[in-house]
């Protein structure tokens, strides 16, 4: 998938901030923008241009990205953040390793996917989210939700569920970010290597980071 990026500089060094670009939802686009700055794209945040979107959240992931300190985060993988009185599990995005490592540990998995080109025969559409999410025990979504809007719908829907942890390269922003909005973990991630991870966004993958997990609460 394509990434939309950010890269600042201030005077503790550059930070690199990305946001998944959806090319099924881009429409037409007129710069709006006349002077290029941090606060222009920030403000578009909440654009209903999916591109003026994109752009501004990968601005706020650099800012994050500037400030983040991973060090005081815990090293965990997404699914040992579950307990065991969590039966019902819906991950938002197809992310196979997750949704594979879930099944493994027995969970009930609701897999929901916007793209039907990463759609398998276990995947639902992301139009029955509304329908079952008040079902489950946990939410583990693709921070890409932020993107399409849908995050909003998420927390609301999904108001029985103990943790609802965003994840993936667009979730880059500081933890802090979303205390107070229901979203209990973010995994977190930090570029390390700027040059090698701009070289790899350019041919179209994202590599050159670390992850970790944080609870906003």
């Amino acid at each position: 998938m394509p990434y939309t990026y950010v890269l600042i500089e201030g005077k503790h060094g550059k930070a690199l901030g990305v946001a998944m670009t959806l090319p099924e939802e881009i429409q037409g686009y007129e710069n709006s923008i006349e002077e290029p700055s941090i606060e222009a794209f920030i403000e578009k945040a909440d654009s209903l241009n999916v591109i003026e979107r994109t752009l501004g959240l990968a601005a706020i992931n650099a800012v994050s990205q500037y400030y983040i300190d991973l060090s005081e985060a815990e090293w965990v993988d997404a699914v040992n953040i579950l307990d065991d009185g969590i039966g019902k599990v819906a991950v938002i995005g197809n992310m196979a390793p997750i949704v594979k490592a879930l099944r493994e540990k027995g969970y009930d998995v609701y897999v929901f996917e916007r793209n039907p080109k990463l759609w398998d025969r276990k995947t639902l559409s992301d139009a029955l989210e509304y329908w079952l999410l008040p079902e489950v025990d946990a939410v583990i979504a693709s921070a890409t939700c932020i993107v399409n809007g849908t995050l909003d719908m998420i927390l609301d829907r999904a108001k029985n569920a103990g943790v609802i942890l965003l994840t993936g390269p667009t979730g880059q922003v500081l933890p802090e970010f979303l205390r107070g909005t229901g979203v209990t973990h973010v995994a977190a991630m930090k570029v390390v290597d700027i040059d090698r991870a701009i070289e790899k966004l350019k041919l179209g993958c994202f590599r050159g980071s670390q992850k970790r997990a944080g609870s906003t609460q």
